[in-house]
């Protein structure tokens, strides 16, 4: 029965068990003392609570702790192996595919690389089917435990009624690409297993807030170097963050062409497929027959090379105009949103680094103006080159919390009459 708030039973029932999961995955193992305080809920909601996700095998004790006076209070964790997710980068030089359990630990990976004209669709569908089948595999996967699969992918990312995600990749040749159907249409998992398909810089914005250095902020913006550049903006208003096309934002008019179509966005600058381009231009030499993520490093070393070597005057001239135009670009998104932190990820992002970073924030702070530019941090992220991964894993593991800990239900085969479904609403 839905009180005056408009939530029904089982709303408050969901609520309550989504506080207690969210506290002791993120601040646990936690007594049920502490979990009264943490969440606002009564001792009597929290024994409920606790003894129905016990019941369930999401949570389990981990030991105990002494109280002052009284017996030892008994501490709750989140249980691991009582759930698992699939985590898909859909990245520049190749597809990973993980497997996590429900505290993020990897169980299984699977990788599929792309060459440099990779994007087919039917290509990367088929090498997302595999990688999925590949990790399920493994002796460690639980499919019967499977909650989701999350897939971080560069682009817009439309969700539609009728044919769920669809893809804008205009920079990869995507044109409203019905991902998401053509994923379930040779799929071996369950109709009832959900897909969460995002701009990979949005995964990777949610895993550095979740776990990394974005962490305790309530503002920041997640910055995304690859072969392209994207980002994701979190806000108190956006928790979740929200991807922007951020190296598509103009920064040279009439200047170089991207792979978007149009003349002088960022990312004609930034990322590493035109810095690469531009050192080539300019007489550099990257080493042919590698992935771009090699030529990277190449130019790295060439522009900084061991002491006592000099290093290339056209690989380091490139690098420093690049940092100037990223500190630009920068400063556009601190003008804009006045983020309490910036955090640069992405393979080429990490490729770059400390000895990067220095001139980038000179620059940002150079374009920026003076009042927010004194109050933010730009840092490197702290995930590594799997954070898009993770942060794919955690779109299902954030819907399980959302649901209340309640697991996918199959798919019935005739529809439920509205009059049924009602009546499962009200009841408690």
């Amino acid at each position: 029965m839905a009180g005056r708030s408009g939530r029904t039973v089982r709303d408050l029932r969901r609520g309550n068990r989504t506080a207690v999961l969210q506290k002791l995955y993120f601040e646990g193992p936690l007594s049920r003392f502490e979990l009264g305080p943490a969440t606002g809920l009564s001792s009597g909601s929290v024994s409920n609570v606790v003894a129905d996700l016990v019941a369930d095998g999401l949570v389990e004790e981990a030991g105990s702790v002494d109280s002052d006076g009284g017996r030892p209070r008994t501490l709750l964790r989140i249980a691991p192996h009582s759930g698992q997710m699939i985590g898909v980068d859909v990245g520049e030089t190749r597809i990973r595919v993980e497997l996590f359990d429900l505290t993020l630990t990897e169980l299984a990976r699977a990788e599929r690389p792309l060459t440099p004209k990779g994007y087919d669709v039917e290509v990367i569908a088929g090498h997302i089917r595999d990688g999925i089948a590949e990790v399920l595999g493994d002796e460690r996967a639980a499919p019967k435990r499977l909650l989701g699969v999350g897939v971080g992918v560069p682009g817009i990312v439309e969700h539609t009624p009728d044919r769920g995600a669809v893809v804008h990749g205009q920079t990869i040749g995507w044109d409203a690409v019905p991902l998401e159907q053509l994923l379930r249409s040779a799929s071996r998992l369950p109709d009832e297993i959900p897909y969460f398909i995002d701009n990979g810089a949005k995964t990777l914005g949610q895993a550095e807030m979740w776990f990394g250095a974005g962490r305790g902020a309530r503002n920041a913006v997640v910055v995304l170097f690859g072969s392209g550049v994207g980002a994701c903006l979190v806000t108190p208003e956006v928790e979740h963050g929200r991807a922007v096309e951020w190296g598509h934002l103009t920064v040279r008019v009439r200047g170089r062409r991207c792979r978007c179509g149009a003349p002088g966005c960022l990312e004609a600058y930034a990322g590493a497929e035109s810095l690469l381009a531009r050192w080539r231009e300019e007489g550099g030499r990257p080493p042919e027959g590698t992935d771009e993520e090699t030529r990277l490093t190449a130019m790295l070393a060439a522009a900084h090379p061991p002491e006592g070597t000099a290093p290339d005057p056209v690989a380091l001239a490139v690098l420093e105009e690049t940092a100037e135009y990223v500190g630009a670009g920068l400063s556009d998104l601190i003008n804009l949103f006045r983020p309490e932190r910036i955090i640069v990820g992405g393979w080429a992002g990490l490729q770059l680094g400390s000895r990067f970073l220095p001139a980038v924030r000179r620059h940002a702070a150079t374009y920026a103006l003076r009042h927010p530019a004194d109050r933010v941090t730009i840092d490197l992220g702290r995930l590594g080159p799997d954070a898009v991964t993770v942060g794919a894993a955690i779109l299902p593991l954030a819907d399980f919390f959302a649901a209340g800990g309640r697991r996918p239900e199959p798919v019935p085969e005739d529809p439920v009459p509205a009059w049924r479904a009602a009546l499962r609403e009200r009841t408690p």
